[in-house]
């Protein structure tokens, strides 16, 4: 579905409902969308997203980081909307690795016209981000995950920088590794999504042609099954970090800017 098309039939019927004349106008009205929600991944933070919310600042968006709270997958979907529900307007909706687990789940409200997946899982409805992972052969990474007693997972400081991000720079890497949460293995990347938002919304893609987490030829599936709107970036996992230029053009673009 065209971003344009599907903002204008929202809009448009608002109009008629509050009554005649706006509706012609609004046909004839560029639609852009301002705000821009952030989800991040698994192993990961709000600051996934730093090199990108300066670019889309720069472009006149209003940008909002998520932090995920690392429970269930219900609750990261919470979240989310909470976030969304604080826009002023409609909201393209962004999330990296695990997070389109989050956005496919929590997409579904209203306020979201589009959505972007940045390497990132986009489970249909009954299907988990760890289904997905298991319909493919295993990647590099898939080895370097160490679970607590809780099911609880972290990833191994070799894993971060030869697997996850082995495009970043050593400092980058320390920090990622520093600073990663841990992911419920159960309750988060196994839980099963009751909503696909992806089936009803405009949806975009970034192939991570690098990726050693998540394969990039799943990605290319995921993003083929969705009809979805597909770049390839050379990168890892975390093109956000490592072509933040790349991915805020292509977000930019999704919003309808330029």
């Amino acid at each position: 579905m065209n971003l344009g098309k599907f903002l204008a039939a929202s809009m448009i019927g608002g109009a008629v409902m509050a009554g005649g004349g706006a509706a012609a106008d609004t046909q004839t009205q560029p639609v852009h969308l301002h705000n821009i929600v952030l989800v991040h991944g698994a192993w990961a933070d709000g600051s996934s997203w730093d090199k990108i919310i300066p670019l889309l600042e720069k472009k006149g968006f209003h940008v909002t980081a998520v932090h995920l709270p690392f429970t269930t997958l219900e609750a990261d979907a919470a979240a989310v909307k909470r976030a969304v529900a604080l826009e002023d307007g409609p909201v393209l909706l962004v999330g990296h690795s695990y997070g389109g687990a989050v956005i496919t789940e929590a997409g579904n409200d209203p306020k979201v016209a589009a959505l972007v997946y940045v390497a990132a899982f986009a489970p249909d409805v009954g299907q988990s981000a760890g289904d997905l992972n298991g319909s493919v052969p295993p990647t590099r990474g898939a080895k370097e995950f160490r679970p607590d007693a809780n099911g609880y997972l972290k990833l191994t400081d070799k894993g971060i920088a030869e697997d996850f991000a082995q495009d970043l720079s050593t400092p980058e890497k320390k920090i990622l590794a520093a600073t990663q949460g841990q992911t419920s293995g159960p309750n988060e990347l196994g839980a099963k999504v009751s909503a696909a938002a992806w089936k009803e919304k405009p949806t975009f893609y970034i192939v991570a042609d690098q990726d050693r987490m998540i394969s990039p030829d799943l990605e290319k599936i995921m993003a083929a099954q969705m009809h979805a709107k597909t770049i390839h970036i050379a990168s890892s996992h975390v093109p956000m970090l490592s072509h933040p230029a790349e991915v805020a053009a292509f977000i930019s673009e999704a919003a309808g800017g330029n």
